[in-house]
């Protein structure tokens, strides 16, 4: 019986070629294959020959599937988990299931690979040496509070937005943040259409101001100067 183990395996945020050789090994080797969307990761893996298994874990499922999972790991099956895009467990699931293996004392091995935060944060310019990850804020409750604790941080700070919420929050960063405050907004990263605007969040939310926005969104808020 093979060692239970638990892989996280990073894939492209757009580039097909992000992927990694050891990633595309793992995938070929492991039993089974745990996908957010099962459509979007044949794609990847057809990209790549990969013939293996694929087992639906989503926000929607984890809940009801990680004891199982488990299970089936500590009976001996290797198995890997991927997202539709990034590394798992970054404002995607993951968590539950890598708590059961922990509980569980089941190995894991997190493979280093794509995630959107780090090149945007990279690319803004602005200071890398401290920052603060905040991801997606809530949609409607604690949005408020959360802004206004989040204007008391002085690091840089990284969110994710979606591209239909970006106008408005940018006016939200302007009233809590103030419009002088430096900034960049990344989107479309590793893709054809990369883009990152750089300046201050007044000059930066004028850019997209009135314009129809595609792709992921990363925004970085400069820290108090």
């Amino acid at each position: 019986m093979s060692e239970p183990k638990l892989y996280i395996v990073p894939t492209p945020i757009g580039n097909l070629e992000d992927m990694t050789i050891r990633a595309i090994r793992i995938l070929k080797e492991v039993d089974l294959i745990l996908a957010e969307d099962t459509r979007t990761s044949s794609k990847l893996l057809n990209h790549y020959d990969i013939s293996n298994k694929l087992y639906p874990y989503h926000q929607f499922n984890e809940h009801k599937v990680v004891t199982a999972l488990a299970e089936r790991m500590l009976a001996g099956e290797t198995m890997a988990l991927i997202t539709d895009a990034g590394t798992p467990g970054i404002s995607d699931p993951g968590y539950l299931l890598i708590r059961e293996c922990v509980k569980n004392d089941i190995n894991i091995d997190c493979l280093p690979g794509a995630t959107a935060f780090i090149p945007a944060l990279v690319n803004s310019g602005l200071p890398t040496d401290k920052f603060f990850f905040e991801g997606f804020l809530p949609h409607k409750k604690g949005r408020e509070s959360r802004l206004k604790y989040l204007s008391k941080i002085s690091y840089t700070i990284v969110f994710y937005e979606s591209p239909h919420r970006l106008n408005k929050t940018m006016a939200q960063f302007i009233e809590h943040f103030g419009p002088e405050r430096k900034a960049s907004v990344s989107r479309e990263i590793s893709k054809l259409h990369e883009e990152t605007i750089r300046g201050t969040l007044l000059e930066v939310a004028g850019h997209y101001l009135d314009k129809t926005v595609k792709g992921e969104i990363v925004i970085i808020v400069g820290q108090i100067e």
